[in-house]
């Protein structure tokens, strides 16, 4: 498996221009001021009156020159170059304001543009830049070395060194380098993020084990089946490469606003010119109509959301999600680990015998206290529930594929420590062979059998138990966010997607879904409709970056969250609903300041038509029109209480 290169920080170009327009005016104001700026300079082969014989250079004019050849003229060539490539927005209409204020000698109105232009760039940037990649992300998570066994002891090797038949040992709660089958030692591994399966899997010799897999507690040594680069992780991480270039580029607000505004500003401007016969008319206008609302109020109401978001405990990758939350219309759920907590719980205790729920319950759950088995836990947390006082346990033993076995002592009124076996219905033969037609009927879930003194007495019922909002969460997502349509596509067995499904109240169900499926699904729903996914897995990852928005439940995964456009650190439902809430807050308010904005700047602009506004003055009108925009989008993270409305 190769890594992605790394990707390089550049320097932040829109920051320096709006540095350098600033340092320029505080220049030309002390100068000005002072009283020293009047005197005329030359610059020799660039002074402009060998261009324009009736313009001279005065001191003061000199720094607002330096300004616009050092970050007018870069912004103006990367405008060109966007126009060139058919696209343009709304900060062209600040590119033919630099160029005209250049050409008209209206050097202060030139440089108040650069730094408008430069100002809102280097907020949007501040908005929209990511903590990282996704695809190093990928890198990042696997291990770089493995360690072989060979008859000299542990050797670790580069993972590209890594041949198929190397016996690897992986040590506990290390990241397995490859796909391979287990040869020694028995534990267990969480594959959920890989596979969908809710549960730590039990692993024992002639186990399969994937690539990504995170190992238990106890070191397993494995045969490998497939070289890195053929490996289940590295399919994950190809998928993943082509969803992101396949991805659309979605036309942004700000654009899709100045489309329109655009070509009506510089036909004013243009009919200005036409009736005045001046061109300090049309530069004038322009001035006055380059759009900041759009290019400084938007971001500064994406980073306000961004800001409530934080404080609901939901991070934003991708500010741009923001603008497009309020647009989806499909929604399209993992099922573990999003509408379900993503751990084993005890669901049924199937009595087949003559004990009481309770005494198996002490039993089982006193011997799985000492247990690494998945299950273990699940058993322990059911007795702590319900108050179950444990017992205690000797001649514990555990033997791979043969299930736990000890001595626990009496329940009361018996007079000897009762033999335990707790093991699975295919292993039942061997120890009462009367029980096996004594169980129920194979359900849904995992289960494990518990015999006591040689009597199968209960079976135990374990599924992934769902989110207790979950129906209500669903079924408000249509009435309230205009989602017309849900999916649940899921990795997991067809019984447990269809049951989730049911409880849940989704009737589009896809189930046994590999990272290829779930991508395939979520372009196909995108090209119908705007999609919002939500996941935790990596197996999850090529989805969520294609999907228009990807949001990740938890941050156990790098590699998720990565590839996702927010994450909901502590994977409530109720926090993915305010995160619906503020996406719509967001784009209300950034519309009505943006759009509030442009029709005080079309005011402005038929003043300066009229001649009433020269340059200068219309970029301090503009400027004025910003700062009401600025304000009024300040008020996203002004938001407190509750967002969500489901119950």
């Amino acid at each position: 498996m190769t890594a992605p290169p790394a990707s390089t920080r550049t320097w932040p170009v829109n920051e320096a221009i709006a540095l350098a327009a600033l340092a320029a005016l505080a220049a030309w104001a002390v100068l000005t001021w002072t009283g020293r700026g009047a005197a005329t300079v030359a610059l020799g082969p660039l002074d402009p009156s060998r261009w324009f014989p009736d313009r001279s250079l005065t001191l003061a004019e000199l720094p607002l020159v330096a300004a616009l050849a050092v970050g007018g003229l870069p912004l103006v060539w990367g405008l060109a170059r966007k126009l060139f490539a058919g696209t343009f927005g709304s900060d062209l209409l600040a590119g033919i304001s630099i160029v005209t204020s250049i050409l008209l000698g209206e050097y202060l109105a030139g440089v108040l543009v650069v730094l408008m232009l430069s100002g809102g760039a280097a907020l949007e940037s501040r908005a929209v830049s990511r903590a990282g990649d996704v695809l190093n992300a990928l890198a990042r998570r696997m291990p770089t070395l493995a360690h072989r066994k060979t008859a000299a002891g542990l050797t670790d090797v580069p993972l590209a060194a890594v041949a198929v038949g190397d016996v690897i040992v992986v040590l506990p709660h290390e990241i397995c380098p490859v796909d391979g089958t287990v040869v020694t030692g028995r534990g267990a591994m969480d594959e959920s993020y890989l596979t969908g399966e809710p549960y730590r899997m039990a692993k024992a010799p002639g186990s399969t084990v994937l690539s990504g897999a995170i190992n238990g507690q106890a070191a397993l040594e494995i045969r490998a089946d497939r070289v890195a680069g053929d490996s289940r992780y590295a399919k994950i991480m190809a998928v993943l490469q082509e969803s992101e270039e396949r991805r659309p580029q979605l036309r942004r607000l700000a654009d899709s606003l100045g489309a329109l505004y655009t070509p009506l500003a510089v036909a004013i401007a243009a009919a200005a010119w036409w009736a005045s016969g001046s061109a300090t008319r049309f530069l004038a206008v322009l001035v006055v109509a380059t759009p900041c609302p759009l290019l400084i109020a938007i971001p500064v109401a994406i980073i306000g959301a961004v800001s409530l978001a934080a404080k609901r405990g939901i991070v934003i990758r991708d500010p741009a999600i923001l603008e497009r939350l309020d647009t989806c219309r499909t929604a399209i759920f993992d099922k573990t680990g999003t509408l379900t907590y993503g751990t084993p719980h005890l669901t049924d205790v199937v009595l087949v015998g003559t004990l009481s729920e309770a005494d198996v319950l002490a039993l089982a759950a006193s011997l799985e206290g000492y247990s690494k088995h998945p299950l273990a836990a699940a058993v322990v947390q059911a007795a702590a529930e319900r108050s179950i006082r444990l017992l205690e346990v000797e001649e514990l033993a555990e033997k791979a594929g043969q299930g736990l076995t000890g001595r626990v002592q009496r329940l009361n009124g018996d007079t000897e420590a009762h033999a335990v076996a707790i093991t699975s219905r295919q292993k039942l033969a061997a120890i009462d062979p009367a029980g096996v037609d004594r169980l129920p009927p194979v359900a849904g879930g995992l289960e494990c059998v518990v015999v006591v003194d040689g009597r199968t007495e209960a079976a135990l019922r374990f599924r992934d138990a769902p989110r207790a909002d979950g129906r209500s969460f669903v079924g408000h997502l249509g009435p309230a966010h205009g989602l017309s349509r849900v999916m649940l596509v899921s990795g997991d067995r067809a019984s447990e997607v269809q049951w989730l499904a049911d409880i849940v109240g989704i009737k589009e169900v896809h189930a046994g879904i590999q990272p290829e499926g779930k991508l395939k699904i979520v372009e196909a729903a995108t090209a119908e409709a705007p999609t919002v996914f939500v996941g935790d897995g990596i197996n999850d990852a090529p989805a969520l970056a294609a999907a228009t928005v990807g949001i990740a439940m938890g941050a156990a995964s790098d590699v998720t969250s990565e590839a996702a456009g927010a994450v909901v650190m502590d994977s409530a439902l109720e926090r993915v609903d305010e995160l619906f809430h503020i996406g719509r807050r967001m784009r209300s308010v950034a519309l009505q300041s943006a759009v509030g904005g442009m029709a005080a700047s079309l005011v402005g602009m038929g003043f300066a038509a009229a001649g009433y506004l020269p340059p200068a003055a219309g970029a301090l009108l503009q400027e004025a029109i910003d700062v009401a925009a600025v304000l009024n989008a300040l008020r996203v993270s002004w938001r407190t209480g509750s967002l969500s409305d489901y119950g």
